[in-house]
C-alpha cells in the first residue's frame, strides 16, 4: 500500500489547561474524501485546528506525505501544500468578493486556476465588486472555498461546509466537492450531516470524547445505520 497522503497518530491536544483530543488515529490516501462524523464536542474541528498547528498544544504525530508537522508553524503547514477552510468561513466585510478571493498567497504550483474555480461556483463572478458579506451563506461558502483551491493546497481541511445553508446550496457544495475529488484533491470533511456526507465521501471516522472510535466505508453505511445513529444521538 502506499504511504497515506495524511497520517494522524496518537495525536492530543489542549485548549489551556482542557485536554481535549486523547490520542486521534486516522490515515488519508491521495484523492480520497474522508469524513470525521460526531457529537458536538466530540473533538471534530479541533482535530482540523491540530493538523493544521493553530491549538494551543499539541503532541503525537501528523504526516503529510511522510513529512512530521508536529513542531511546524501553521504558516510553514500550508506552504507543505494543506488547507483549512474553518466553518466561520473568514470572509473580510471590508474587502470586496474579488479581493477576499485573491487574499491568500500561491503557496505552490497545482491551484486551480481562477477562470476554473469561477466555472465551479458562477455566483461569484457575478459579484466580484460586492463586498464580501453582503453574499448570502451559501454564496460565502463557496467564496472560503474558492480561495484555498487557488493556493496550490492539494489537502483541504473543510469544517462544517453545509452548515445553515439551503438544500439547493447544499446540492452544489456535494457536487463541487465530487469535482475536486475528480481533480485529485484529497479532503477531510467534518459533517454533521451524515447524509449529505454519504454522498461525497469514501470513508467516514467516527469520534467521541476526543478520539476515534470506528471507521464505516461509505458503502457499508446502510448496515451500520443503527449503530450510527446510536454514536450521533440522531
Amino acid at each position: 500500500m502506499p504511504e497515506p497522503s495524511l497520517a494522524v497518530r496518537d495525536l492530543h491536544a489542549w485548549y489551556g489547561e482542557s485536554h481535549v483530543l486523547h490520542g486521534v488515529d486516522f490515515e488519508i490516501r491521495a484523492g480520497e474524501t474522508v469524513t470525521l462524523l460526531g457529537r458536538n464536542g466530540a473533538g471534530k474541528t479541533t482535530t482540523l485546528k491540530s493538523v493544521m498547528g493553530i491549538v494551543g498544544r499539541r503532541r503525537g504525530s501528523v504526516r503529510l506525505e511522510g513529512r512530521e508537522l508536529i513542531g511546524l508553524p501553521s504558516n510553514q503547514i500550508a506552504r507543505l501544500g494543506l488547507a483549512f477552510c474553518p466553518e466561520e468561513r473568514g470572509i473580510f466585510a471590508s474587502l470586496t468578493v474579488e479581493e477576499n478571493f485573491l487574499l491568500p498567497p500561491t503557496v505552490r504550483a497545482g491551484g486551480l486556476g481562477v477562470e476554473a474555480i469561477y466555472e465551479l461556483f458562477p455566483n461569484l463572478k457575478e459579484r466580484l465588486r460586492a463586498g464580501g458579506t453582503t453574499l448570502s451563506g451559501g454564496e460565502q461558502q463557496m467564496l472560503a472555498i474558492g480561495r484555498i483551491l487557488r493556493t496550490g493546497a492539494r489537502l483541504l481541511l473543510l469544517d462544517e461546509p453545509t452548515e445553515g445553508l439551503a438544500p439547493v446550496i447544499v446540492q452544489q457544495i456535494g457536487a463541487t466537492l465530487r469535482r475536486l475529488k475528480q481533480e485529485g484533491f484529497t479532503v477531510l470533511l467534518v459533517e454533521q450531516n451524515f447524509r449529505f456526507a454519504a454522498t461525497v465521501a469514501d470513508r467516514h471516522y467516527v469520534m467521541e470524547h476526543g478520539r476515534v472510535v470506528d471507521m464505516i466505508p461509505n458503502a457499508e453505511l446502510e448496515a451500520n445505520m443503527t449503530k450510527l445513529h446510536d454514536y450521533l444521538g440522531v
